[in-house]
C-alpha cells in the first residue's frame, strides 16, 4: 500500500481530490512505504513510475487511512479507481 501526494507537497483529502488532480493535469506523486524496497516512488507520470496498478492509501499511509484507491498507468495514460 502506497501513499499519495501532489506538489506542494500535500496530501489529497479523497480519492475523488486525486482524480480532479490527475484530470487537471497536477503534479501526483505515489510515495513507498514498503520496508523492502519492491514499489516505485516519485512522479505518476515520470519514469520512476513503471506501467502497472499501484494500490494507494490516504490521506496518509502512516497515520490516517481514511480511503483507498488503486491507479493504474498503462501506456502514460493514468486512471484511478
Amino acid at each position: 500500500m502506497q501513499g499519495i501526494w501532489f506538489d506542494g507537497p500535500r496530501r489529497p483529502k479523497s480519492k475523488k481530490a486525486v482524480k480532479e488532480a490527475l484530470a487537471a493535469g497536477e503534479r501526483v506523486y505515489l510515495e513507498a512505504t514498503s520496508m523492502f524496497g519492491n514499489e516505485p516512488s516519485g512522479l505518476v507520470t515520470g519514469e520512476n513510475v513503471p506501467d502497472g496498478q499501484f494500490y494507494f492509501v490516504g490521506p496518509d499511509p502512516h497515520t490516517d487511512r481514511r480511503f483507498y484507491g488503486v491507479l493504474t498507468k498503462h501506456n502514460g495514460t493514468v486512471t484511478v479507481k
